[in-house]
């Protein structure tokens, strides 16, 4: 997989994304959009973005491990968060470091403010498209 961020495309988000990402691989996997429930299906973080987000990416982290992918790995990143505002960036981010530490999928993303996601409790969904080297 190779990363590229062109000079002419702003550096300012290129620390946690990347602009594009190109593969010649032929295994992919696409992880559904993970939430904020354990292993019991039970929510995790009511009404708190920071906690439901360690759980989301926690989530994230087991379905790589499910098929033995490195998280970096992840092509592609999609990101749902009801009601945004901009100070959810920094601590959903936040979170996504704190799981995966230094290896934080620095990939093709896209941050999404929507108004609701399939359970009202839910504030944040994280989707994935995988490529295998």
């Amino acid at each position: 997989m190779e990363i590229v961020n062109p000079k002419t495309l702003t550096e300012k988000v290129t620390s946690v994304i990347s602009h594009v990402v190109v593969t010649t691989a032929s295994k992919l996997a696409f992880i559904s959009g993970q939430v904020s429930v354990d292993e019991t299906g039970a929510l995790v973080g009511s009404g708190d973005y920071y906690a439901q987000a360690i759980q989301v990416f926690t989530n994230l982290k087991y379905a790589l491990e499910a098929v033995r992918a490195d998280p970096l790995y992840i092509a592609k990143m999609n990101i749902f968060v009801v009601n945004h505002n901009p100070e959810l960036i920094s601590i959903i981010f936040d979170a996504g470091f704190h799981v995966f530490g230094r290896n934080w999928p620095k990939t093709a993303s896209t941050y999404i403010g929507v108004q609701a996601l399939a359970d009202p409790e839910w504030l944040i969904e994280i989707d994935a498209i995988v490529i295998f080297p």
